[in-house]
């Protein structure tokens, strides 16, 4: 992921060599005229953990860089409408799987292709959103590895504020035009509503509108700001710049924003669903349909401090909370 607001650059595709595929039995490289394609979309600025977490978790099983298996990754940069066209082209380049990170792209995938088999992460219902019929017995070309995000919201305020003892006001933007967002900021609203908490809700439809709004936010008139809860309009990104220019505590989902300047994350390791889904993409490649493989769920959650952050910031972390924390980034 990157929150870079350079030139845009949509749908590049970026290439990883990851190799010769050793199988016990099946599928041999042998049997293959060339690489086997993975065709990965995700609306970040590049490579997200989950894919980086799937080149690992495939190398883990013995799989060989260089010879039998390319990772073409697109990125529409924060450009949720973009997917769709991405997801096609990805499709007539002819790739062998196609791998999402986040709810949109893993949508985009579905609505291109009904014959090449997907495989998605960092989707958090993926039931309601149409993409299987059930965990035990997906159906269609789509399975994947889910995680508890969705679930951990409340607990995520909740964090924040044993964080941050005088955390009243909690900003949240987030784009009006999806409706996974809307539905994460319902729970919010019911969390900080059980917290004692006033939730600041800003929705915006246009990353011009989002900058805009975040220009508006100021020290003292919110203590704290929640990522948005997903990466359309670059949202996160203006999250993180807003919050050193104001000198405001952020609470992200992952700790991938904590090493980028975030306070603070709750959530599920994202780089171990990539590994997780390895073994289901293996599984497909040895000539398993993904109707016959269950979607799992990555139960894995980390709690994540930035200190330097922290420090910047003025804020003293109690003992008893860094001691939670299962990463502390100095």
């Amino acid at each position: 992921m990157g929150i870079s607001r350079g030139r845009r650059c949509t749908c590049i595709l970026t290439l990883f060599l990851i190799g010769s595929i050793v199988y016990g039995s099946g599928v041999t490289a042998q049997t293959r005229a060339r690489p086997l394609r993975i065709g990965a979309l995700t609306a970040s600025w590049g490579p997200t953990p989950p894919m980086l977490g799937l080149r690992d978790g495939l190398l883990e099983l013995g799989y060989r860089e260089d010879e039998d298996f390319v990772l073409g990754v697109r990125f529409t940069q924060g450009d949720i409408d973009a997917l769709p066209d991405a997801a096609r082209q990805l499709v007539q380049y002819g790739v062998d799987l196609l791998f999402t990170s986040e709810d949109a792209p893993a949508k985009a995938a579905q609505q291109a292709t009904s014959q090449i088999p997907i495989v998605f992460t960092v989707v958090s219902d993926p039931v309601e959103m149409g993409l299987i019929q059930s965990f035990a017995r997906p159906g269609g070309n789509i399975t994947g590895v889910t995680e508890l995000s969705l679930q951990l919201a409340p607990k995520r305020l909740q964090i924040f504020q044993e964080m941050i003892p005088h955390l009243q006001r909690v900003f949240i933007p987030y784009n009006a035009n999806e409706a996974y967002a809307a539905k994460v900021v319902r729970m919010w609203r019911e969390a900080a509503r059980h917290l004692g908490m006033e939730l600041v809700e800003r929705p915006v439809h246009t990353t011009e509108e989002a900058r805009a709004a975040l220009l508006q936010v100021h020290k003292g008139e919110v203590d704290g700001i929640l990522q948005p809860p997903s990466l359309s309009l670059n949202l996160p990104g203006q999250v993180l710049e807003v919050s050193k220019q104001q000198g405001i505590p952020t609470m992200f989902e992952a700790a991938f924003w904590v090493e980028r300047g975030a306070l603070v994350s709750y959530g599920p390791e994202f780089y171990r669903s990539g590994r997780q889904a390895a073994r289901l993409v293996d599984k497909i490649f040895k000539g398993t349909k993904p109707a016959d493989i269950p979607v799992e769920v990555n139960p894995k959650i980390e709690f994540a401090i930035n200190l330097k952050v922290a420090k910047d910031l003025g804020l003293s972390i109690a003992p008893e909370v860094l001691y939670q924390a299962d990463r502390i980034i100095r």
